[in-house]
């Protein structure tokens, strides 16, 4: 078994107007393969996007393919991160 962490980032998020919209939430070493999401609170995002980040990996595997390695992976922060274990 393999652990990974990954670093996500939680953000305010606006509609077209400007107006404040929820939150957006992303995990940048899996955005580019749907690592992405938003909730109404910061807390709905962070738990959606825990979800959303072991969903693409349990994908990912499924399908043979590659799980990135996140950059800052041994990098001590303060940051949200999802852990994931495979």
């Amino acid at each position: 078994m393999k652990t990974y962490n990954f670093k996500v980032v939680v953000e305010p998020d606006e509609d077209f107007e400007g107006n404040p919209a929820g939150w957006h939430a992303y995990c940048p070493a899996l955005e580019h393969v749907g690592g992405s999401t938003w909730g109404e609170t910061e807390a709905e995002a962070l738990k959606k996007i825990d979800d959303v980040v072991h969903l693409v990996i349990e994908s990912m595997i499924a399908h043979g393919e590659p799980i990135p390695q996140p950059a800052d992976q041994a990098e001590v922060t303060v940051e949200p991160r999802v852990a994931v274990t495979v």
